[in-house]
């Protein structure tokens, strides 16, 4: 297998995750630890736009990395709600993260499926996923860095707009592949 820049930037992605679960465990004393926590998942956002932007932009896409990048992705979002979770725990911060979770695992697999039985297309990302994905993502970034409680209220306001588009756009796939996921 050969290793191209894109592929790379997406398994450093991989690399940052046990950086940005120690920073965000770092001691309260350290006051600077939900900043740098913050810095390392932004560093992540951007080499996964990065990454596929080169990929396309070179011509360099390879199944690895149409593979891995999503993984990527997923887990490093997914570890980011858990901590934000625990930070707060609270069940209003605690269901909008297991919600957005639980509706990436239940469209990674419909799109497996589809792609199993060749309707790929109909499960491409829509606008809403990307406007979900910037919410969450800015969302996240606020509530790992905690910078003062007015931006932290504007965090918890980004979360329930990811919320609610993350229920509209599982519903847009689920509906886009309802004839295929009801046919006997």
């Amino acid at each position: 297998m050969q290793f191209n820049i894109p592929t790379l930037l997406t398994l450093f992605r991989i690399i940052l995750i046990p950086f940005f679960v120690v920073a965000f465990y770092l001691p309260a004393q350290y006051q600077w630890a939900p900043m740098v926590c913050a810095i390392i998942f932004v560093v992540a956002a951007v080499t996964d736009w990065f990454d596929g932007f080169l990929a396309r932009r070179w011509k360099q896409t390879t199944r690895f990395g149409a593979f891995l990048d999503p993984v990527a992705d997923k887990v490093m979002v997914a570890t980011a709600l858990v901590l934000v979770s625990e930070y707060y725990h609270v069940w209003w911060i605690s269901l909008p993260a297991a919600t957005m979770i639980a509706r990436e695992i239940i469209i990674s697999a419909l799109r497996e499926w589809m792609a199993e039985i060749g309707k790929r297309s109909s499960v491409a990302v829509s606008w809403v996923g990307k406007v979900k994905t910037s919410a969450q993502m800015l969302a996240l970034v606020i509530l790992l860095w905690r910078p003062n409680h007015i931006v932290e209220i504007f965090g918890f306001i980004l979360l329930y707009i990811a919320t609610i588009l993350t229920f509209w756009s599982m519903f847009q796939y689920l509906k886009a592949s309802k004839a295929d996921l009801l046919e006997p």
